[in-house]
């Protein structure tokens, strides 16, 4: 079980966007004093955005800065779908490296979470910072219930990508994905939670409690983590 998990309370998502920003931002400048560079995952939908227009703003060395997306829907670069489309338009015109972890040459998503691997064993690791969002199932990055589940839970350590294709598909984006494994995340130097939503806040608790016998991924995540975890909550 992971060692501290702190819950930080906010009134509304813009008051917790702007605080997690700052903290990021801490990390990312800690990360490069320390080591010279950092190399972060951010999570990807619709919460985290107003985030990272704060963290944009943030006068950071951003040429030192590398962002992965902690997880890819296997669709074409800027389909609307994308993560890496949108936090690429945040953090590219700052200078910082962001790269796509789908290769649009990858025949299935199998293929595609193999080329994504190699491209990250190529990066400093573990990473300075992985930020994740909840969904209302208890999925974390794109690590669902599916034929590939067992594999993102439990394959070998030094794998820190993967193919995923959830079953069933998620209705707001029916696409199969790349993801971290739950080894890369729990390996990140600082884990954080963004999440929004008494419904979600439920989900998180009730795996904390449920530790690694939790049905949840998020609960499998949090109980093989073992620095302390921040999570950020908004109604």
């Amino acid at each position: 079980m992971t060692t501290e998990i702190e819950w930080w309370d906010y009134d509304d998502a813009a008051e917790m966007a702007e605080a997690v920003a700052g903290d990021i931002g801490f990390v990312i400048e800690s990360a490069i004093d320390a080591r010279g560079a950092a190399v972060i995952a951010l999570a990807g939908g619709k919460t985290p955005l107003p985030i990272y227009e704060h963290l944009a703003k943030a006068k950071l060395d951003w040429k030192r800065v590398t962002i992965v997306p902690g997880d890819e829907r296997i669709v074409p670069l800027g389909d609307p779908l994308s993560n890496v489309t949108a936090i690429g338009k945040a953090f590219i015109p700052k200078g910082a490296r962001v790269i796509p972890l789908v290769s649009a040459t990858a025949p299935d998503h199998k293929a595609a979470g193999r080329a994504a691997d190699a491209l990250l064993q190529d990066l400093h690791w573990p990473l300075d910072l992985c930020l994740l969002g909840v969904g209302g199932d208890g999925h974390a990055a794109s690590i669902f219930p599916g034929p590939d589940y067992d594999e993102a839970l439990n394959g070998p350590r030094e794998r820190r990508a993967l193919g995923v294709m959830p079953e069933p598909l998620p209705k707001e984006a029916p696409v199969p994905r790349v993801t971290l494994s739950k080894a890369a995340i729990t390996s990140a130097r600082a884990l954080m939670l963004a999440v929004t939503g008494g419904a979600k806040r439920q989900v998180i608790e009730d795996a904390v409690k449920e530790g690694a016998s939790s049905p949840y991924p998020i609960g499998r995540i949090l109980a093989d983590t073992e620095l302390p975890v921040d999570i950020h909550w908004a109604p």
